[in-house]
């Protein structure tokens, strides 16, 4: 038996299926791991059947085979706002004082005006910790919402906000110094020595928040990694290089990707920005930088590996909430892209997988799409702690005892602000700051069932209709197609009235859309 099919045997062995997770007695509240990567498309995971038929994540897909998958999830459009609105339960637009501030990504917010669940945790008797990267404002909260850190502030230090994986400025517990070697390894070793330390203290529940910097850019992998996948290569998106027809007037102007003189596919020149955080270098080859990605993220599944067996060394498995996922995906030449932020579900949709032995069944799959303060009132639910504000979150709980209920019903949304949160998205701008994150203007992203409507704030722009159980890749745009304008006016309305309960200051300040409906044929 391999030891990938080893672990996935113990992990399902442990699971029994039961009702819901109700609040708990504080003596039984169970300890929460929560994994989370960095741009990381779910193509990279083994579990999801939609990558490369090489593609093998062992451990991570143990999990997946211990607790429930879910198809899509969407945490934020990129790094810092997905980590607000799951450190506050809010949607981007409505995150408090939260403000970039000098040179990237150096931001700031008010701790009184801002608050973050984990300190609500740690006032009910969680121990909190932190390892990892940081990137929501320049504190950290070391005190105030963890009682336990190692962290790469990004915000705090700029100068050295390049270093994903080597020569990190790390503050431990708030003193700052600079560590050698792989920052993957680095994190793991810390959280495998966590884990074990607080087995020492059953008798108090504890909640770590493991956040690895990859597989962000410049994608580097560990060197026992490097070259391990040279040769493989894998089918590229079949609207890797465009025209893409019926698609927003800025995709149009984002081409990642071009064909050589030999006719292969390399990456094109980038057009304008910063490229100190990416891989993206012209002429890097389509499979290269597929084998690259790939070679990246195998030191995170070892982690995982890593971590979850020191649960089960420390006895703590039974008792521990496990979620892995990552603060949004990363388009690999889908729709022509390779980055994020962008509403298609290859650049912006996370990987999520939660596992409770005993609690949770094992080895289920959820088609209902989940956002960032679904799972904040997950955690906070299951430990027991109320919110002493108000988020917009939905009760999940439902989908984790039946992940295929027919009768879920509740729309989800995410906001995309670009840099702007809280009152600072109260206008909509008509300048450069529209789309300051990669060139894709303000939008809003709705789900309802397997219809996603996305608008953006830009005005006479096309929305974008997608009927992803017809159409998973989001090639068919339905909004310019006559016979759906009736479920494109649906949607709208309900994305409007998404947009009031969530406190939109903008929302009646919404520019008007594009009126353009084409009589063509389905393909």
């Amino acid at each position: 038996m391999t030891e990938s099919l080893k672990i996935c045997v113990v992990l399902a062995m442990a699971i029994v299926r039961v009702a819901p997770v109700q609040a708990e007695e504080p003596a039984r509240r169970p300890n929460i791991l929560f994994i989370f990567a960095d741009d990381q498309s779910w193509k990279t995971i083994g579990c999801y059947n939609s990558g490369p038929d090489w593609v093998r994540t062992p451990h991570i897909d143990a999990l997946a085979s211990a607790g429930v998958r879910f198809e899509r999830s969407y945490l934020g459009a990129w790094c810092m706002p997905s980590r607000a609105s799951l450190l506050t339960g809010r949607l981007q637009h409505a995150v408090r004082s939260m403000t970039m501030l000098g040179n990237y990504p150096g931001s700031k917010y008010d701790p009184e005006e801002c608050r973050f669940f984990p300190a609500q945790l740690r006032q009910s008797g969680y121990h909190t910790a932190q390892i990892g990267k940081w990137h929501t404002g320049s504190d950290t909260g070391f005190g105030r919402d963890w009682d336990q850190q190692v962290v790469w502030n990004r915000p705090g230090r700029p100068e050295n906000a390049g270093n994903y994986y080597h020569d990190q400025v790390l503050e431990f517990n708030g003193v700052a110094r600079q560590v050698d070697g792989y920052s993957t390894d680095n994190y793991t070793d810390w959280a495998v020595q966590y884990i074990g330390d607080r087995g020492k203290q059953a008798d108090q529940p504890w909640f770590l928040w493991l956040c690895y910097g990859a597989i962000h850019g410049p994608t580097t992998p560990a060197a026992r990694h490097q070259g391990t996948l040279s040769g493989r290569t894998t089918a590229p998106p079949t609207d890797i290089v465009g025209p893409w027809p019926d698609k927003p007037a800025w995709l149009q102007d984002t081409a990642a990707w071009t064909r050589d003189d030999g006719g292969g596919l390399v990456m094109a020149s980038k057009k304008g920005g910063d490229v100190v955080f990416d891989a993206n270098r012209p002429g890097k080859s389509f499979d290269a930088w597929i084998q690259q990605v790939h070679e990246c993220n195998a030191a995170v599944d070892e982690g995982v590996g890593r971590v979850l067996q020191a649960l089960r060394d420390s006895g703590q498995l039974e008792n521990t909430l496990v979620i892995y996922s990552a603060d949004q995906g990363f388009a690999l030449g889908e729709h022509g892209l390779t980055q994020k932020v962008a509403p298609y579900d290859a650049a912006v949709s996370s990987p999520l997988i939660i596992s409770l032995p005993g609690r949770i069944g094992q080895n289920r799959v959820c088609r209902h799409p989940v956002n960032a303060p679904d799972l904040t009132n997950y955690l906070c639910q299951l430990a027991g702690v109320q919110l002493p504000w108000e988020t917009h979150g939905r009760d999940i709980r439902p989908l984790l005892e039946s992940p295929k209920a027919s009768e879920w019903n509740l729309p989800m949304i995410m906001t995309h602000t670009s840099r702007s949160y809280g009152d600072e998205t109260a206008q909509i701008p008509t300048d450069d700051r529209l789309t300051s994150s990669s060139s894709v203007p303000w939008y809003v992203l709705l789900r309802d069932g397997s219809k996603k409507y996305v608008r953006y704030f830009v005005k006479g722009e096309l929305e974008e209709l997608y009927d992803l159980a017809a159409d998973p890749d989001e090639l068919v745009n339905l909004a310019v197609r006559p016979e759906h304008s009736a479920e494109l006016a649906r949607l709208r309305r309900l994305a409007i009235a998404e947009l009031r309960r969530t406190d939109a200051q903008f929302v009646d300040g919404l520019p008007a859309t594009a009126d353009v409906l084409r009589a063509v044929s389905a393909p």
